[in-house]
């Protein structure tokens, strides 16, 4: 078995559920010396500290970057262009940079227009599809990425070696990790997660605009309803942010769902039962295949 080396210095920026959660399983797992908050709330960075998730709170870019050995970008991926502005000139050359983006192909645009080659070549563009409802830093846990996968979708510049070492730390979180072209992620998540998200948040929009009391309309849903429209729940501004940052695919992933939507309608204008029932159960067993297979 590889022995994996601990890292001196783990700079956070974004320390919430996501960046929050990668120090707790590093930390765990015996991995990291130190790990530096970089975050635009002083009293999230003061409960991160005291939740023993982050051992100091950044005072600026450069101190904060000055002997790492890793940086994870974890802030809503709107802000990923402008984070790497301000990091790039504090870089060391050997220095890591990783990313938790929910999109791709914008994380990688922006890098070759803010990172030399020499910093691209140790940026390792990655996703953990992992998250919660909810967010914050008092959110993280340590296991959050056990058993989730890990998507990494390294530039043709970035070294064999910088993959690995993040494959590696990503492993130690007990994370499957996998490597994919990055116009390929971002046509899967828009179709297995981004649009999810958009009709969670749509369907509880409805809700509210279908009646003048959504309140009494809500006492009665269930735990289907509690079940489906759990991720609404989640940030709006991180979900505005990969919605426009995934906007084509998600705009055909939409195209698509509203054909599906329109077969439907036909199906139940016609009265037509039969046609009903086969579309559940081929839907049905899709679904039981796939949770058949994930297990």
């Amino acid at each position: 078995m590889t022995t994996i080396t601990a890292l001196n210095k783990l700079v956070i920026i974004g320390v919430g559920l996501i960046g929050g959660s990668f120090a707790l399983a590093l930390r765990k797992a015996g991995l990291v010396k130190h790990i530096v908050g970089v975050g635009r709330s002083q009293a999230n960075m003061q409960r991160a500290v005291e939740l023993g998730v982050i051992d100091e709170i950044a005072t600026d870019i450069a101190s904060a970057l000055n002997g790492a050995d890793l940086v994870f970008l974890a802030m809503p991926v709107g802000q990923t262009a402008s984070t790497l502005e301000k990091i790039a000139p504090h870089l060391h050359a050997n220095t890591l940079v990783t990313d938790a983006g929910s999109t791709k192909q914008d994380v990688i645009t922006a890098a070759r227009h803010h990172l030399s080659m020499q910093n691209r070549h140790h940026f390792v563009p990655g996703h953990p599809i992992a998250g919660a409802e909810h967010s914050g830093v008092q959110a993280a846990q340590a296991d959050l990425y056990s058993n989730k996968h890990v998507i990494l979708t390294p530039l043709p510049e970035t070294g064999t070696a910088a993959v690995e070492r993040v494959r590696q730390l990503w492993q130690a979180c007990h994370a499957q990790v996998s490597l994919m072209p990055p116009d390929e992620h971002d046509r899967v998540l828009a179709a297995t997660s981004h649009l999810p998200h958009l009709l969670a948040f749509t369907l509880m929009n409805h809700l509210n605009h279908s009646t003048d009391d959504p309140e009494s309309l809500l006492r009665f849903a269930g735990s289907g309803f509690r079940d489906f429209t759990r991720i609404a729940s989640s940030s709006p501004e991180m979900w505005r942010d990969i919605c426009l940052a995934n906007r084509e695919a998600l705009l055909e992933q939409i195209e698509a769902y509203q054909t599906e939507l329109n077969n439907l309608r036909g199906l139940l204008k016609q009265n037509n039962g039969e046609a009903l029932e086969q579309d559940f159960s081929k839907a049905r067993k899709i679904r039981e295949n796939w949770i058949k297979n994930k297990n």
